[in-house]
């Protein structure tokens, strides 16, 4: 059976930028220290910026064919935030704290020019005087021919999405027939040009591609001088469209299961507080793997990320159903101290925590309230 949503229930992307709130100057100033928090005491340190709301693929988990068709109403260019204003935005999020920025889409590297806008972003320093990370999250299609200027650029590293080795599987849930040797193509040119440790994300989804799970361990530990390190995601319940039910979620201790009884395994600390990925190191020394578990092991209370969606929204959760609409500040002759004071009072206000109180209440599976979703390719993952 089909569970996904119907056209009528989804609320194309063009339309989510015409229903715009937009955030006004705060009446009280809230100057950048470097330190923001929210309600719950998270700091902000990461920010995830999407950069194009389009894609080459059709993952059945994010956007499936049937909803966005030819037919389908993205984003005209005019709406999207240009690079100037991204990177002044980014650059009052780094004097609140954010250390770390990664760009998404959609796919990010059909963004044309993504290369200056890398460049911008890469000039950026934290109040201390540190540069910025970032970091980039592609499917990896346009990898191979681009890695080398991303690097130029001053990209630090990327996370290549693949769900299977199986070229079959592969191109079945990429849905636009796209062979899995060019992804793995682009993972070796990535290597080659410097972008590492690349992070490889499997999306784990049962009975579709679970089979998989070993093979990619397999080959990932083998590969690049352990310079890889594959990461297994849970499949979730992100915006209205991809059908989500909680009976094709595999669990994941399961794949951690299963790949110890092969690679015996030993657990890590977080490298970073706020990690989202629990990380195993194989007990051999050969690599390690990571397993983000959003469904069955919620890590909210340590989150401490933000999004900003390409036309300019501030999004404070994945699973949010509203942002918090930046681009009139941009436009309308806000300063830079208005802006940080905007964006400093919407998060100080933030106590989201979805995946939490999903465990308490128990999932929607395709509930009223999933309807409501923004959609991972608007934000990004």
């Amino acid at each position: 059976m089909n569970n996904r949503s119907s056209h009528s229930t989804v609320i194309p992307i063009a339309e989510i930028g015409r229903q715009r709130a937009a955030l006004a100057v705060p009446g009280i100033a809230l100057p950048a220290t470097g330190a923001l928090h929210d309600r719950l005491g998270r700091p902000l340190t990461d920010l995830r910026i999407s950069v194009t709301d389009r894609c080459n693929f059709r993952c059945s988990y994010c956007m499936p064919k049937d909803v966005f068709d030819k037919d389908y109403q993205y984003l005209p260019h005019s709406a999207l935030l240009s690079f100037e204003e991204i990177t002044r935005l980014a650059r009052q999020f780094a004097a609140h704290g954010v250390r770390k920025i990664r760009l998404t889409g959609g796919e990010p590297l059909l963004r044309k020019n993504i290369e200056g806008l890398i460049e911008q972003l890469a000039a950026l320093r934290t109040p201390a005087g540190e540069p910025l990370e970032l970091t980039l999250t592609t499917n990896g299609s346009l990898l191979k021919r681009k890695a080398a200027a991303l690097k130029a650029a001053g990209l630090q590293r990327v996370t290549v999405s693949l769900d299977s080795l199986d070229d079959a599987v592969f191109r079945h849930m990429n849905d636009v027939d796209f062979p899995v040797a060019d992804v793995l193509a682009g993972i070796e040119a990535a290597h080659a040009a410097g972008l590492g440790p690349i992070k490889v994300n499997m999306v784990v989804k049962r009975g579709t591609n679970e089979q998989e799970i070993l093979p990619m361990a397999r080959h990932f530990r083998d590969r690049l001088d352990g310079r890889v390190v594959l990461r297994f995601i849970e499949y979730m319940d992100v915006g209205a469209t991809n059908g989500w039910r909680m009976d094709e979620v595999l669990p994941s201790a399961e794949v951690v299961a299963r790949i110890g009884a092969e690679f015996p395994l030993r657990p890590l600390e977080a490298s970073v507080a706020g990690e989202t990925a629990q990380r195993w190191a194989y007990a051999d020394g050969r690599g390690e793997i990571g397993v983000i578990s959003s469904v069955t092991q919620a890590f909210c209370r340590d989150c401490s990320r933000a999004r900003l969606s390409t036309e300019g929204k501030l999004y404070l959760c994945l699973f949010a159903s509203a942002g918090h609409d930046l681009r009139p500040l941009l436009r309308g002759g806000a300063s830079d101290e208005e802006i940080a004071s905007a964006i400093g009072h919407v998060w100080q206000g933030r106590a989201d925590r979805y995946s939490e109180l999903r465990a308490l209440r128990g999932p929607d599976d395709g509930g009223a309230k999933a309807q409501r979703r923004v959609e991972m390719s608007y934000i990004g993952g």
